[in-house]
């Protein structure tokens, strides 16, 4: 399709927007910029809460709802809640028995808490500081399972986080939604409750058909949002299977692809 007719730009947050450091660089906020005087919305989602994506919100001046937990929240910019999309306890309870079999360390976002075993386990104190709040530590973090939005399995064994992404899939069903936003991590979430579903949820809120949104993200779960869309930009980095399902591939998120993806695939400009 023609650049001319993208009215809409959802693009991922970790390893998409900001480099591996979480940094926003002056060339994405400019890149940003230059939608808008194009009259181009632009908005993000991610497996982030809410207010984990405060750091980016801010500076971008978002406007535009935003799609948290790959889309288990929907929010305002003042991050009033339009829908959200919580697991069954059943599913939850599934979930923690999967991860805990293949000993993987388990995440639970209950409602508005972030909730883990052990404040020292890998990547805790890395999200604490991605998130900008601290966990909360339980003896057992399936304790409440009533309004959990999703939960994320955690290990630095990457292909075994492939294996227990393929379970949790086989496991699931149409029941959740399972994929790695992270090769570290596997995001469960309601089965309404993934970035595809978040294309949809901006159809109808927005009033924006999919074939006039541009896409760009670098993970597997990303792939869910190229689907629908017109257009969709993967990051350098990505593996070849996300690159595949692309329609476009930038530079890596260290060499300004956000920036370069949109100055490129979507505004028109040479490099």
């Amino acid at each position: 399709m023609g650049t001319d007719q993208i009215r809409l730009v959802l693009a991922d947050v970790d390893g998409t927007l900001v480099t591996r450091e979480k940094i926003l660089t002056p060339r994405a906020i400019r890149a940003v910029e230059r939608l808008r005087e194009r009259g181009i919305l632009f908005t993000i989602t991610s497996g982030r809460p809410p207010l984990g994506m405060k750091m980016v919100i801010d500076p971008l001046h978002i406007d535009q709802p935003i799609a948290g937990f790959n889309g288990g929240m929907i929010v305002r910019p003042d991050y009033t809640v339009i829908e959200s999309h919580t697991l069954t306890p059943e599913v939850a309870r599934r979930t923690l028995e999967i991860l805990r079999d293949h000993k993987v360390d388990p995440w639970v976002y209950n409602g508005n808490d972030w909730i883990v075993s052990n404040a020292d386990a890998p990547h805790v104190a890395r999200e604490q500081w991605t998130v900008k709040f601290p966990p909360k530590v339980a003896a057992d973090v399936g304790a409440t399972l009533d309004q959990v939005v999703k939960i994320t399995g955690v290990s630095d064994d990457l292909d075994l986080m492939k294996r227990v992404e393929h379970d949790l899939q086989q496991a699931l069903g149409d029941a959740a939604s399972a994929a790695r936003s992270q090769p570290y991590y596997v995001d469960v979430t309601h089965h309404d409750a993934n970035k595809g579903g978040v294309v949809a949820a901006l159809e109808w809120l927005l009033g924006i058909p999919a074939a006039q949104m541009a896409t760009l993200g670098d993970q597997p779960n990303d792939v869910l949002m190229f689907r629908p869309s017109g257009l969709s930009i993967a990051m350098g980095q990505a593996s070849d299977e996300v690159k595949a399902q692309a329609t476009h591939v930038s530079t890596s998120s260290e060499e300004e692809g956000f920036a370069v993806g949109v100055e490129r695939y979507i505004l028109g400009e040479s490099a």
